[in-house]
């Protein structure tokens, strides 16, 4: 089996690497945290820096917050690209902007190495389950060679299309996302000025037209008053941000991901940018006062 460097091991990333470990590939990671001392107690090999991580591994994957944390893990000093072999595989997890994955994927040829940008959707649940749902974009042979990693973290795996894609894929997702929770937040809102019960409202549109896997959870989250992150509010205005930036580079407007966006900026203003993004229904209910 492929040796494997793993390096972002947040909320999503450590388990995606523990399933990896389970299904038996030898590991590396960056000694940065507790994270990467649980791991090492499971087996995998620890190094100083992410080019030492490159050197040691055939496959390496990143899975970080944003465009420039990716962008200094490969191209920074004693980053990956100093030490990944020629016909190694490059894959990013992270969701970032997609002009930047197709300049990773540019950079990464020129050296020999393949690169995928492979995003997830499913959160901190489906990394813990090996659920989450990953969209790739590079060439087909990377693909397939990366598909039994993505299978022991992922259920729904698609091969999108070229450089750029899977990111350009989840930006999409993060913007059906996104403007699904406004509704759903909207709407409990206006019930619940109503005097509307909730639960009993929630119950009945999730066996009609408007049931949704958001309706569902963040339905149930907003009921309950429990914000506790699964997915959190600034991490998602990051995501909204993408979505603009792309939707400017090829001339479309986005007008509901731009006033989502500017809910979420809101929340982060009022210091709330840690709580779960279910949270606009908190900002909805102080609009409404």
């Amino acid at each position: 089996m492929e040796k494997v460097g793993f390096i972002g091991l947040g909320i999503m990333g450590k388990p995606m690497a523990k399933h990896l470990i389970k299904a038996g590939y030898q590991l590396s990671v960056l000694e940065t945290n507790k994270a990467a001392k649980e791991l090492a107690d499971e087996g995998a090999r620890s190094f100083r820096t992410s080019r030492e991580v490159a050197e040691n591994s055939d496959v390496v994957i990143t899975m970080l917050p944003d465009s420039p944390q990716v962008e200094q893990v490969v191209l920074g000093p004693q980053g990956v690209l100093e030490g990944i072999r020629k016909g190694s595989l490059f894959i990013d997890m992270s969701t970032i902007a997609p002009s930047a994955a197709r300049n990773l994927f540019t950079t990464l040829q020129q050296k020999g190495v393949e690169a995928l940008d492979a995003p997830v959707s499913g959160g901190q649940v489906g990394a813990e389950s090996a659920s989450l749902s990953i969209m790739a974009g590079g060439s087909a042979k990377a693909f397939e060679r990366a598909l039994p990693l993505f299978q022991a973290m992922g259920k729904n795996i698609v091969h999108i299309g070229e450089p750029g894609a899977g990111q350009t894929t989840k930006a999409c997702n993060q913007m059906i996302v996104g403007m699904t929770i406004q509704a759903v937040a909207e709407a409990f809102t206006l019930a619940r000025k109503a005097g509307v019960n909730l639960e009993k409202m929630r119950e009945a549109l999730l066996g009609g037209f408007a049931q949704s896997r958001i309706l569902d959870l963040h339905g149930k989250r907003i009921i309950e008053r429990n914000f506790k992150p699964g997915f959190k509010v600034k991490l998602h205005r990051k995501d909204m941000n993408i979505a603009l930036q792309t939707g400017r580079e090829f001339s479309v407007p986005l007008y509901g991901c731009a006033q989502v966006a500017a809910h979420m900026d809101a929340l982060l203003a009022q210091g709330n940018g840690d709580l779960d993004h279910s949270a606009i229904a908190l900002l909805m209910e102080k609009l409404s006062e």
